[in-house]
């Protein structure tokens, strides 16, 4: 244990229940909103709306023209003028449990109703491929309101960090087409951890005064100070023949060359197959990782077992006593091991170019790249870290902007549960800048991945090894602070 790292203090958002986060998270004290003020300042002109909506439904930027060239038809008519703060919302209706379908239509009555985005129905590609385009469009050919509008844009995500991330992974395609500026994002917290959302001061469940809360939500996303999150690249390389079934972040690529800086020992496949992905919170490889596969699997296959945060968090423990996590020390099963008996780790610490080996502790069954101090519902398992602890490791205080990930490990359930609790500290792996895991089966025939609570089984070979690297993204996302 490295109990003497972390300061002894209790992590007070690990502990705070869900109830009392709600109800302290989404007072409504201070200013009362007026509806209708609040509207007049989100919603877009009529015509915006209009050839917005159709350019995604047509998959056409220049769709939507007829609404352009209608408003401009009569010299006599006022210039249309750009809301003070234009506002997108998208929403992953199945989740929130029940709500998500009533607070789709309270968005919807808050301001245009064309500003509402179903995930389910409109990608966020396709709003930034032909939303914004129609906007910068009709900003090319003179039109001062869409080209104001397009400048104060603002989006919010209501859904979990699997859907915030989505979000935020298209809209860095912004940047890299240098379509700037980038929006800025907040948060409505509908999944289960919500880590991301609680990095931010945007809470960590759903409010049950919801109705009332979401005009503050909206009204804290237009004036809320901009804030700066860092996000990682994946890329898994595999030796070629084994399917592997990917979640939704990850995404085949064409094959991509390794880091040279970094020798391979070993012979290399002829042919790979090669995936790559984004994650904004955590990557994480071991026995956790087969705890969320095998709980994500339950729900899609009995959905009618998850109906919210809660109930998803009871059936996640009990998956976790199932899967062996908390008798880890008392089974043979190989599968059940140390992960240095598969896994090569390398490293880039900060301000250096050059990779470093890194010893896996024989006792580590998962290990967790974490960008956060936000982990599983709020947890910090990295720690409070002491000054004088930070020097003797070499390390420096985490930071979601700082370029740097914090690599931890957990030797088992029970070690997990008191590092949970703020009892002990995770086993302190190192910091990075970039990392290489190398797995080789062996015994093992697979092992078990997940990035930002998306989990996939990783198929091994035994004569050819697996590479998965992570890079720090060049750019960094734009998030809305809510505190």
């Amino acid at each position: 244990m490295e109990s003497s790292g972390p300061e002894p203090v209790v992590n007070k958002v690990a502990v705070r229940s869900s109830v009392i986060e709600s109800i302290k998270g989404w007072s409504l004290s201070g200013i009362r909103i007026h509806k209708e003020e609040l509207r007049q300042k989100l919603t877009m002109p009529e015509y915006l709306r209009l050839a917005i909506k159709d350019a995604i439904a047509s998959k056409d930027i220049d769709a939507g023209k007829r609404h352009y060239d209608f408003s401009t038809i009569g010299h006599d008519k006022p210039p249309h003028i750009a809301p003070e703060s234009p506002l997108v919302v998208f929403i992953n209706s199945k989740s929130g449990g029940r709500y998500g379908p009533e607070l789709k239509a309270r968005l919807q009555d808050l301001m245009g109703e064309e500003q509402v985005f179903d995930l389910l129905t409109v990608k966020p590609n396709e709003f930034i491929q032909y939303g914004l385009g129609c906007l910068e469009k009709f900003s090319s050919l003179g039109d001062g309101c869409a080209k104001e509008t397009r400048e104060k844009l603002r989006i919010v995500v209501a859904g979990g960090d699997g859907t915030v991330g989505w979000v935020l992974g298209c809209l860095g395609e912004l940047h890299k087409a240098g379509r700037d500026p980038v929006p800025p994002t907040a948060i409505v917290p509908l999944g289960t951890g919500n880590d991301l959302s609680r990095s931010f001061g945007w809470g960590g469940s759903f409010p049950f005064n919801w109705k009332a809360a979401i005009k503050k939500t909206l009204d804290k996303a237009i004036r809320g100070p901009i804030s700066r999150l860092d996000s990682w690249s994946l890329l898994i390389s595999m030796p070629a023949g084994a399917d592997l079934d990917t979640p939704y972040s990850l995404k085949r690529t064409e094959e991509v060359v390794l880091d040279q800086d970094l020798k391979v020992e070993g012979p290399l496949p002829e042919k790979v197959s090669c995936y790559q992905g984004v994650f904004y919170n955590y990557f994480s490889i071991g026995m956790d990782a087969q705890v969320a596969y095998g709980f994500h699997h339950l729900r899609n296959e009995k959905p009618y077992l998850a109906q919210g945060p809660i109930s998803n968090k009871i059936i996640y423990s009990s998956y976790s006593c199932k899967q062996g996590w908390f008798f880890t020390p008392c089974i043979a099963d190989p599968g059940l091991r140390g992960l240095n008996n598969i896994l090569r780790l390398h490293v880039k610490r900060l301000n250096s170019t050059q990779w470093e080996p890194i010893t896996i502790p024989s006792s580590v069954r998962s290990i967790v790249a974490l960008n956060l101090h936000s982990y599983a519902s709020g947890r910090n398992p990295w720690g409070n870290l002491k000054p004088d602890y930070l020097h003797k490791k070499g390390f420096v205080e985490a930071k979601a902007d700082d370029g740097v990930l914090e690599v931890f490990g957990f030797k088992h359930g029970w070690h997990a549960s008191f590092v949970m609790a703020d009892l002990i500290s995770a086993k302190h792996i190192a910091q990075a800048t970039a990392i290489r895991f190398e797995l080789r089966g062996g015994t093992w025939k697979e092992a078990f991945m997940q990035m930002d609570g998306e989990p996939w089984k990783q198929p091994m070979n035994n004569e050819f090894s697996t590479f998965v690297d992570i890079t720090r993204v060049p750019f960094q996302s734009f998030m809305i602070n809510g505190e």
